[in-house]
């Protein structure tokens, strides 16, 4: 469905505009995990996550009649401030669908790039089918958080990066949702290092990839609670799924306090913010250390994108 080649075109685009984030190392972190890690920083992303890597891909291969249209997409918040710069930069209008309690400081990023904010109850309606009707009642592009090949190929481009800019990998781990991510990184690491292993990360709470590889079609969950607003889907995407379901070697679950302990050792040991989402890969490494140990492995930080009160309110009485 997407290759190395969609993915490198999709650099192409995003050169110049997109940052090439850092490639971050710690000796206590390879001392606490026995592993060398290689944290691709995403939370250094323009708009805060990874999410804007796959956002402007699509939004730049739109014709001059769709950009006039506008577009419209439905996300927790990474995907919408990507969604939102990534069109303000290309001069479109975007029209955002959020849940009521999206984080604060995601919604108001969102609003501040120029969109339009329409929210909805996302624990009694479908945002797909609450979106679709938006998107028809306005004349609207819609623009996938995840489940587009445009939108994979860009988040693919992280994974490019980082072997490009770190050498050969044995294994990478990627956070989960709706699977764009993991479905990019996946298939470029898999076309530069044919042997790498893949790694997808979940909360406990939302396993709804692990628990669809496992029946070997998609299963929906209930909407998750869990501290990971980013990772908040009740079902993988069909598109990234069929991709997934190729490349996946296995699902880890993380709890929340783990997602928690890794948000701390960040923040103060590399001096770093990353939200809880974005954090969950290098948690999951954190809590199996075995599975990990004498590797290189390439750890995906997905974003950075929350609030000095919501983190302060997270890691209260928390040490690393």
């Amino acid at each position: 469905m997407i290759t190395i080649d969609d993915v490198r075109a999709a650099a192409a685009r995003l050169e110049r505009v997109a940052h090439r984030t850092p490639v971050l190392t710690s000796h206590t972190l390879d001392d606490r995990t026995g592993a060398t890690l290689l944290l691709k920083a995403e939370n250094f992303q323009r708009a805060g996550a990874f999410k804007f890597r796959g956002a402007y891909n699509k939004i730049s291969t739109l014709s001059a009649g769709e950009l006039a249209r506008g577009v419209c997409t439905w996300s927790s918040g990474n995907h919408a401030q990507a969604v939102a710069l990534a069109s303000s930069l290309l001069g479109t209008k975007a029209t955002v669908l959020m849940p009521e309690d999206a984080p604060v400081a995601k919604r108001a990023a969102t609003e501040g790039y120029g969109a339009t904010v329409v929210t909805y109850d996302r624990y009694r309606e479908d945002r797909e089918t609450k979106a679709g009707e938006l998107a028809e009642e306005h004349g609207l592009v819609p623009v996938p958080a995840f489940d587009d090949p445009l939108v994979m190929a860009g988040q693919g481009t992280a994974a490019l990066e980082l072997i490009e800019d770190a050498g050969p990998i044995d294994t990478l781990v990627v956070p989960v949702s709706g699977g764009g991510l993991i479905a990019g990184c996946g298939t470029a690491a898999r076309a530069l290092l044919p042997g790498v292993e893949l790694i997808g990360v979940e909360p406990a709470a939302g396993d709804d990839t692990a628990r669809s590889l496992a029946a070997g079609q998609r299963v929906r969950i209930p909407v998750p609670h869990t501290i990971a607003d980013g990772q908040q889907v009740e079902i993988p995407g069909a598109l990234t799924f069929e991709v997934n379901r190729r490349q996946i070697d296995e699902i880890l679950l993380v709890e929340d306090e783990a997602l928690v302990a890794a948000m701390v050792f960040l923040f103060e040991r590399l001096k770093i913010v990353v939200e809880p989402s974005g954090v969950s890969a290098l948690a999951a490494v954190m809590s199996n250390v075995d599975r990990f140990a004498g590797r290189r492995v390439g750890v995906i930080l997905s974003g950075g994108n929350v609030g000095v009160a919501r983190f302060a309110a997270l890691t209260e009485g928390a040490r690393a």
